[in-house]
């Protein structure tokens, strides 16, 4: 009797612990975001520009180049900074001396941009025109898992010329910082509406 007891036990339970195994690989969780409100401010201060940006954002100078930069003038190189999304909006302005320097400044910014074909599944190239404010340039969308998913530039086509390119300090999984990506994109393309030349 005892003997048909415990075999009794033993197999319900095998069955309780067989009926609920589950097997299935579980997606990969990522940590909860906190998007904050949008709220903007301006950026005028000694630099020959203005625009405006979010508040949760803070705007100080780039010390430290990256090595892919070839920067003419270092006096202006800002970074704008995202440190609840661990973001990085890079600035560099130049001036234009010439047409020879202005065609080697845009030839960079195509070149930067598609250094990440290794990476990127597209780039696609939208125009930036606003006569009224003689801003024209390239915005650069960089789709897949490249360092880097948005790069632009700003030019009067004559004395000034600004470049921005957006990147994350973390690993590029699309996937995963595709959410930030979007919010954060509204606020680059916030940055260029807005942007004036200063004496224009």
């Amino acid at each position: 009797m005892r003997k048909i007891i415990l075999l009794i036990f033993i197999l319900s339970a095998f069955w309780s612990c067989s009926g609920n195994a589950d097997f299935t690989p579980k997606p990969r969780g990522y940590f909860r975001i906190y998007y904050p409100k949008k709220e903007y401010r301006v950026f005028d201060t000694i630099y020959p520009f203005t625009f405006v940006y979010p508040k949760y954002a803070y705007i100080e100078k780039d010390l430290h180049p990256h090595p892919d930069e070839k920067v003419l003038n270092m006096k202006y190189l800002l970074n704008m900074q995202f440190p609840q999304f661990n973001g990085t909006l890079h600035l560099s302005y130049e001036s234009i001396t010439s047409k020879k320097v202005f065609d080697e400044l845009t030839e960079d910014a195509r070149t930067f941009a598609f250094k990440h074909t290794v990476k990127a599944t597209s780039i696609e190239q939208g125009l930036i025109r606003n006569s009224q404010r003689k801003v024209y340039g390239i915005y650069y969308t960089i789709e897949g898992n490249a360092a880097s998913s948005v790069q632009f530039f700003i030019t009067d086509s004559s004395k000034n010329y600004l470049r921005g390119a957006l990147y994350f300090n973390t690993e590029p999984r699309l996937d995963s910082i595709q959410p930030v990506l979007n919010f954060v994109k509204k606020d680059v393309d916030t940055l260029i509406k807005s942007f004036k030349w200063k004496g224009k």
